[in-house]
């Protein structure tokens, strides 16, 4: 495992793929400079008029419901088809799932018409999906699910530890054909049946807004030059490392931020891929 996290790291770096990210407006400018300092080209885009074009460039898509619209969705869904035709990665950031029906139904949307190879999400937002679609079908809900009728969220904030969605994730993960990232304090990466912790980061990070949405890019890197576990396994392997290095030199969220791009840029691969086990 260290060594294809190590690789994945290698090939970000040698490649600097072009990550395009239709997100929100709240993280555009954080979300770019992590994608830089990780050694990858970020490209914000979302006009549904140049997406053939652009997608024919890109090397990821990343998809992030933020600051939801539904023009910028229907552009998101047809640029998320256009990079599955011609064979790329798509990650889904589903962010605020379970907080309204817009964006539960359309995170759900998108799994189903895109079928993203990756999903990163925090714990309430992976719960709330997990719940929403077992209700929907009368299903059994998966043991850490909370009910679709449950407040789930915060605002965009997860109101659940990360291990309480391990459950969901494998769900989705199954129900889908992908792999699914959870952020925490710990981090969870399942693809159905595998499931790999990364351990570290700070309790600065999610004090600092559009940390989680500079994963969900970052993860979109690592999606261009691996296969999706060991990139979304790499991806938060590699924003642990930097957090916890990052915030050791901070004084709060105010200077981790500068300190965090630093260490994401100066990465020491070795400390980021000890990170990584399987359970």
């Amino acid at each position: 495992m260290k060594d294809q996290i190590i690789r994945a790291i290698e090939a970000v770096r040698a490649a600097s793929p072009l990550v395009h990210s239709i997100t929100n407006f709240v993280v555009m400018n954080v979300t770019a400079n992590a994608l830089l300092a990780a050694h990858a080209s970020p490209l914000m885009a979302h006009a549904a008029e140049e997406m053939d074009d652009l997608t024919d460039i890109d090397a990821a898509l990343v998809l992030n419901i933020g600051t939801l619209d539904p023009v910028w969705l229907d552009s998101m869904e047809l640029a998320g088809k256009l990079m599955r035709a011609k064979g790329k990665p798509v990650v889904l950031d589903p962010v605020g799932a379970g907080a309204s029906r817009l964006r539960t139904e359309a995170s759900l949307r998108l799994l189903d018409m895109v079928r993203p190879q990756i999903v990163r999400g925090n714990a309430s937002e992976i719960m709330a999906l997990a719940a929403a679609i077992c209700r929907a079908e009368r299903l059994p809900s998966p043991s850490s699910a909370k009910p679709a009728d449950a407040p789930a969220t915060k605002g965009v904030d997860s109101l659940n530890d990360s291990r309480e969605a391990v459950d969901s994730a494998r769900f989705l993960a199954s129900r889908f054909s992908c792999v699914v990232s959870i952020s925490g304090q710990r981090d969870f990466i399942t693809d159905g049946k595998t499931v790999l912790a990364v351990e570290g980061g700070s309790p600065l990070m999610p004090l600092v807004t559009g940390m989680g949405c500079s994963a969900s890019a970052v993860t979109g890197a690592y999606a261009a030059c691996a296969e999706p576990l060991i990139a979304a396994a790499a991806a938060m392997a590699v924003f642990a490392s930097a957090g916890e290095k990052a915030a050791a030199k901070a004084s709060g969220p105010g200077t981790f931020l500068p300190h965090f791009l630093d260490e994401l840029y100066s990465l020491n691969k070795e400390d980021a891929a000890r990170r990584v086990k399987m359970l």
